[in-house]
């Protein structure tokens, strides 16, 4: 048995790097830091739960290690197990240090939660403290609706900006005259003549190698390591935030909704996945970002449509997440059970939007959200695809995916699928809004002003077909009953032609044998031994 060096100890979970962690603060109010051991799990059985895209967990991993040493520089004594599980790991640290008490953070996601709070003091036979978890903003102030009335985005957000004062001014009115100037950032890329800055870049480092060389090895993953390049610790988070702050915050609100085939990130932050591992601090980035306005450096509608992502959206699913949980995971209020395509795992369609935004996601974990929400699930939610199996595929492929953004995200606002307890309406379109907001269209096979027959853009017989099969229950949403009638236009042949151009359609993608011996993403984009893109 090892020396006892600590009679406290401090799990911090992996996607909980803060550097003032509750946890630690308040066992730095018992013992000083170097009587406090901190211990961080990676996990072999979680790293295996999903075939996770392998950028994600270099970030991930390495971002951990990287926290470690910071920690050991700041005088705490730092325990980094490698175990199968995390419960053998803790059980394992409590046998080695015979800490007295355990302190932890409470987990973002549902089930670690439940973990910490309902079995954790038991499997280790001592007594545990799970504090609040402080990575929101939600928890420190929660909005709460009127009594019997629903909380809308919009009205959560409001009062998210009041509470802290966010963009008002000396009588507490939004600055501008406007809540949302949603309706300025709409604007199309321009073909020429506009500059976009690329998002700062990192050079790995040994450490940060040394991960890459492990991930390659894993079996259970998708994409490769090659290339990784994202912010691992918190000075480079926040480098790649005053990038963002001085080169592609000003025109981040015009170009919010633009989508290109030559650009994955345009004018976005790119910060959420360190936002989410705790690098970066919500309200820190919203003032900053506050800031910039203040100076004149950037204009109000940019800067207001960046704080409604950090306070707004991003708050507003967590606390809906929690809301809905735990039966937010089966949700499937359309009844949709096709199961994803193929092509969601190699990226092989002759529709070239969706060859362009998948596969940025299986080389790179990331697309921005109008990418996300428009291109992937609008794709999904025309063709029936089966929420729980479009969530699992954004949890294993997206750098920045967890379950409290995932699932709110793809199954509520993405998909509609939670009886419209996120989005009041579904976010459905056509190839008119895909044509109007980016260049996919360009040299694609498909025609996106054809609704119907050879050459017809997929997304628009989809769209007019899922509109027929759902005429009744959309006619019943005030919010969606205009996109319906637009059914009047169509005569009873093209009605007929639209149902089975669709049925033929989707009766022909492509889907991996049910009876293949391993998930489709370790036979396609997986990486070799020696760490490049297998076969």
């Amino acid at each position: 048995m090892l020396a006892t060096m600590s009679r406290i100890s401090v799990w911090i979970l992996g996607d909980q790097l803060l550097l003032d962690h509750p946890a630690l603060v308040a066992a730095s109010q018992i013992a000083a830091r170097r009587e406090i051991c901190v211990v961080l799990v990676e996990s072999a059985q979680r790293t295996a739960r999903l075939p996770y895209q392998r950028k994600k967990l270099v970030l991930l991993f390495s971002a951990m290690r990287h926290y470690a040493e910071e920690l050991r520089a700041l005088g705490y004594t730092v325990r980094y197990l490698h175990a199968r599980s995390v419960q053998e790991a803790l059980c394992q640290h409590v046998a080695d240090w015979q800490p007295e008490r355990l302190l932890t953070m409470a987990a973002a996601e549902y089930r670690g939660r439940l973990f910490q709070q309902q079995r954790l003091s038991s499997l280790l036979a001592i007594p545990v403290e799970v504090l609040p978890n402080s990575q929101f903003l939600i928890g420190r102030f929660t909005p709460g609706p009127a009594s019997g009335k629903k909380m809308i985005l919009e009205n959560f957000y409001r009062t998210m900006r009041r509470h802290w004062g966010l963009l008002l001014d000396a009588e507490g009115n939004p600055l501008g005259g406007l809540w949302n100037f949603d309706h300025d950032n709409r604007k199309a890329l321009p073909r020429s003549g506009l500059s976009i800055p690329p998002p700062l870049r990192f050079d790995p480092d040994p450490l940060t190698r040394q991960v890459m060389a492990e991930i390659a090895q894993l079996e259970h993953a998708s994409g490769c390591v090659d290339g990784f390049d994202l912010a691992v610790t918190r000075s480079e988070a926040e480098a790649a935030f005053e990038d963002f702050l001085c080169h592609r915050l000003p025109n981040f609100g015009p170009y919010e909704d633009a989508m290109s085939s030559r650009n994955a990130v345009l004018f976005h932050s790119l910060l959420s996945p360190y936002l989410n591992l705790g690098l970066l601090e919500p309200l820190d980035l919203a003032r900053r970002a506050e800031q910039r306005y203040a100076a004149g450096l950037a204009p109000l509608a940019s800067v207001e449509g960046f704080v409604r992502q950090i306070v707004g959206w991003r708050e507003f699913v967590y606390w809906q997440y929690w809301q809905q949980m735990p039966g937010l995971l089966d949700a499937n209020g359309w009844q949709h059970t096709r199961p994803l395509p193929q092509l969601f795992w190699d990226a092989d369609t002759p529709m070239n939007c969706l060859r362009h935004v998948v596969g940025r996601v299986l080389e790179n974990g990331y697309t921005h959200h109008i990418e996300r929400l428009m291109v992937i699930c609008n794709f999904c939610m025309l063709a029936g695809i089966d929420p729980a199996a479009l969530h699992q595929w954004f949890l294993s492929l997206y750098v920045d995916a967890y379950e409290w953004v995932v699932a709110p995200n793809v199954i509520g606002m993405g998909l509609n699928a939670d009886g419209g307890r996120i989005a009041t309406k579904p976010y459905l379109a056509s190839a008119s809004y895909l044509h109007k907001m980016g260049d996919f269209c360009s040299g694609c096979r498909f025609n996106p002003k054809t609704r119907s027959g050879e050459g017809a853009c997929p997304f628009n017989f989809l769209y007019w077909n899922f509109l027929l099969e759902h005429e009744s229950t959309l006619r019943a949403n005030p919010r969606s009953g205009p996109a319906v009638l637009g059914l009047k236009h169509l005569s009873p042949p093209e009605r007929a032609v639209i149902r089975q151009q669709a049925a033929a359609f989707l009766e022909e993608l492509p889907l991996y044998p049910a009876s293949a011996e391993s998930h489709p993403a370790d036979a396609a984009g997986s990486c070799s031994a020696s760490g490049q893109r297998a076969p």
